[in-house]
């Protein structure tokens, strides 16, 4: 039976966002397109790091189905990453938000930074979310900033600092992976909660691939509804990661987007209704089929 039965989508942990001045429904799947104001991302390094590349790359996600634009000025990627100052990262996100934000007033932007004064800046710029990769582990006021300005937040599980939180240097868990991600990012949510951020405001990324091999990204994927269960929205972000790749046996991150909507489709089985990708087209039409057999008929 089409929305029932066994193959019924687990029920999200909650089905509404808090973001700043606006309330996002999460009871069907989302898209953040990803993008990358950066020379060295592992994926498309380079390719929007211009301001006008990076607007008119915005835009084109937008077009194809964005339901929020995602936007980062320092890479993460596995190999080699090089940390950036806060001057360095505003020069290259700050124009961004701003265009975006002036040529499409109604548009969700969210901020992928690690840095409060990044944060600020983007905010003030007219960013409605903070994306937080180390879960304001190594910024002591991304709390205060986040709550002064009621923006929404994602907290993601990541260990280490940014040089090194993709590697597996810390991939290092006990016999069950998924309660020490979980019992680590409950840190994260008292570190929001005593700055001030509303709970509602609150969605939480497992963070595949940050500090976690492949069979612990496979277990969070398998567990994900235990994520789910905390109450807040679940961000999905394994959009052409290694662990992709290393499954498919896809090489070039570039083509690993198969291996990428299969996890996706999952993902939403299981729970999750937030979906960061690089490919926003075809994530949008993947993610609106299942739901719509699979869900409760309406996309």
């Amino acid at each position: 039976m089409i929305g029932g039965g066994r193959f019924a989508p687990t029920r999200p942990g909650a089905e509404q966002w808090q973001l700043r001045g606006r309330v996002l429904e999460v009871d069907r799947p989302r898209i953040l397109g990803i993008i990358n104001v950066t020379p060295d991302s592992f994926s498309d390094g380079g390719n929007f790091f211009s301001t006008a590349a990076a607007v008119e790359h915005g835009e084109r996600l937008l077009a194809e189905g964005a339901d929020i634009l995602d936007i980062g000025g320092e890479s993460t990627r596995p190999q080699n990453a090089q940390p950036v100052d806060a001057a360095e990262e505003m020069r290259r996100v700050i124009p961004v938000v701003t265009e975006l934000r002036k040529r499409h007033a109604d548009s969700v932007i969210s901020i992928d930074t690690v840095k409060a004064d990044v944060a600020q800046a983007a905010l003030d710029a007219g960013a409605d979310i903070v994306n937080d990769v180390s879960g304001f582990r190594l910024d002591v006021r991304m709390g205060e900033v986040c709550a002064r300005a009621r923006a929404g937040v994602i907290l993601m599980h990541s260990r280490g600092g940014v040089s090194d939180m993709a590697r597996y240097d810390h991939a290092v868990y006990g016999n069950d992976v998924t309660a020490d991600v979980l019992a680590e990012l409950d840190g994260s949510l008292a570190a929001a909660e005593r700055a001030g951020v509303l709970a509602e405001a609150i969605a939480l990324d497992p963070g595949f691939g940050f500090g976690k091999r492949s069979d612990h990204s496979l277990t969070l994927l398998r567990e994900l509804p235990r994520l789910v269960a905390l109450g807040r929205p679940v961000v999905i972000g394994v959009s052409r990661k290694r662990f992709i790749g290393e499954l498919s046996h896809v090489d070039d991150p570039a083509l690993r987007v198969a291996g990428t909507m299969a996890a996706n489709l999952v993902a939403m089985l299981r729970g999750a209704r937030l979906f960061r990708v690089h490919d926003v087209a075809t994530a949008r039409q993947a993610l609106d089929v299942a739901w719509a057999i699979l869900g409760d008929g309406s996309v």
